[in-house]
């Protein structure tokens, strides 16, 4: 599995947003909701940091994925290890479209 098969699995399940909004740095700098929302998906594994820092609201920097300790929260290796799972049926996600 690569990048592009981690960011269709994210369009087909429905974190795409998710993910642009953390590598844009905005989810670090919306109403606390989208932080909160934004550290739940990198901790499971659904979304990853991006590979540059980025700055919160208040000044404080986030790491890059490359800054991280490979396997831990917020990396590719983390992200990779979730898709994974959710592929071999171990994980069970709805489809974006099956929730609507």
């Amino acid at each position: 599995m690569n990048y592009k098969t981690i960011e269709m699995l994210q369009k087909e399940y429905g974190y795409y947003e998710a993910q642009q909004m953390i590598n844009s740095g905005n989810a670090w700098s919306m109403e606390g909701s989208y932080g909160r929302n934004a550290m739940s998906l990198l901790e499971c594994g659904a979304c990853m940091l991006p590979l540059e820092r980025k700055q919160d609201y208040y000044g404080n920097t986030i790491p890059s994925r490359a800054d991280l300790k490979a396997g831990t929260k917020g990396t590719y290796q983390n992200c990779l290890n979730f898709w994974e799972k959710v592929q071999s049926g171990e994980y069970y996600l709805e489809h974006e479209t099956e929730s609507l």
